[in-house]
Order: structure tokens, then sequence, then C-alpha cells
């Protein structure tokens, strides 16, 4: 009897020094909506007492953590698709769509700013694209190119990136002469280093976001759905060139 007191007292200082939860809320987030991500998940923090952290990555790879029974309450797509196929699958709620974006050619390079945007992607050695099959803005950049006729062209100059936010380090460090981005990436700090070219051949890239079935935490999924519904929300996403 004296043993088990004793394992129970040891039980409950484990227990008293575990780490409390690190959040409240974990978001499986598309990596072009960082920059403005970085400004909600503060705001919905200070509005609701509520902890959230994001994981940023392309929308495809984020669908295989979650099925992989990574621990997310909400995905946030850069497309319309995925959130579709996990409400199918039985792994989602019901989808709704957050945020419109663009796909822009990003440079440092002014001289190329001069040119078309096709004229420009000629005129580079290399030209960097997110993943064209997990990254739905690197998809929409490929549609772009086979739209005009480059896509086979240019082939040999192409860098490719895990996500859309490698194309813009990319080109931000000289690793690339320019880089398919989204339109997000050219408000920051970095961006307005360097200049960019309107890509209109390519899709407008409608991203959904859906609360997951298996969510640890639906309570707080649901408060930070209503607070993307926000005024405020809206003025950070219109910041960053969101529809």
């Amino acid at each position: 009897m004296k043993r088990l007191a004793s394992l129970l007292a040891a039980l409950l200082l484990v227990l008293a020094a575990a780490p409390a939860p690190a959040a409240d809320l974990l978001l499986a987030q598309a990596a072009n909506f960082t920059p403005a991500m970085e400004e909600i998940i503060p705001a919905f923090e200070k509005a609701t007492g509520l902890k959230a952290e994001a994981t940023y990555t392309s929308t495809g790879k984020l669908y295989g953590q979650i099925v992989s029974g990574a621990p997310f309450d909400i995905l946030l797509a850069a497309n319309e698709d995925t959130p579709a196929k996990l409400l199918a699958e039985g792994r989602a709620e019901a989808p709704f769509v957050y945020a419109t974006g663009r796909v822009v050619l990003w440079t440092l390079k002014k001289e190329l700013c001069a040119m078309s945007w096709p004229e420009a992607v000629r005129a580079s050695a290399k030209v960097a694209i997110a993943n064209v099959e997990t990254a739905p803005y690197g998809t929409a950049s490929m549609k772009a190119m086979q739209a005009v006729g480059l896509w086979d062209e240019v082939q040999p100059v192409l860098v490719f990136g895990q996500n859309i936010s490698q194309p813009f380090q990319f080109a931000a460090s000289g690793a690339a002469d320019a880089g398919f981005c989204a339109l997000s990436s050219t408000f920051t700090p970095e961006g307005a280093k360097g200049c960019f070219l309107e890509v209109p051949e390519a899709p407008k890239v409608v991203q959904a976001a859906c609360v997951l079935t298996s969510a640890p935490n639906p309570e707080a999924a649901r408060r930070f759905v209503e607070f993307l519904g926000t005024p405020e929300v809206a003025a950070i996403k219109a910041k960053y060139g969101y529809e």
C-alpha cells in the first residue's frame, strides 16, 4: 500500500510538471496566406484570449498530414478541391471560401518589369515556380505559361519550390531572376524591394477552408471561423491583395 501511494505521488508530480498545451487551436494554412495570417492570429488571440498556431506549407502537403492523423483543427487551403475532397471523405465539415488570390511574376531586377511577363521569363536564366502538383499557385502559374505557349520552352530554366513561399525566397535571394509568387508577397517589406508584373492568364486562386471532423478543439475552431468573417480580418486580407 505504501508503495502504491508513492507511485501515485510520483505520477501527480509528473502530471504537475507536464507543460500546458501549446495552443488552443492548430491551423493548417496554405503558405501563400502567411503574411495575412501572421496578423490575423494575434488579432484573434487578442479578441478571444485563445492561443492559435499555424503550420504553413503547400495545400497538398497539408492534406497528406491531415490524412496521416496530424491534430489540426482547421485547414485553410489554397484551392477549393482539397476541402471538398476532405468533406467527401468524411474528414471535414462543409467548406467555405475565405480568400481569393492572384499570381504575379516578382523580381529584384527592375529592368525585367519594363517587359511583358512572358518577355521577362524568356530574359531570365532561372525562374522559380511552386510545385505544380501540390501547390495551387504553382498550378495557376503553369496554366498561365501554357496559355501563352511558354510552358515547354521554359522547362530548362524553371526552379521548383515545394510551396508558393519558396519561389519568392528564391527570387529575393538571387537564386532565381524572377519567381511566380502570390500577390500577397509583394506587400511585405521584402516584396517592396522588388517589382512585379501582373499575370492575367493565371486563373484567380479561390481559397476554401474547412473545420476538420477530427478537430481536437472544435469550439475554438468555430470561434476562429466566426472571426474570419469580421471587418478586422477583411481589412487585413485587403491589405495583402486578397479579394
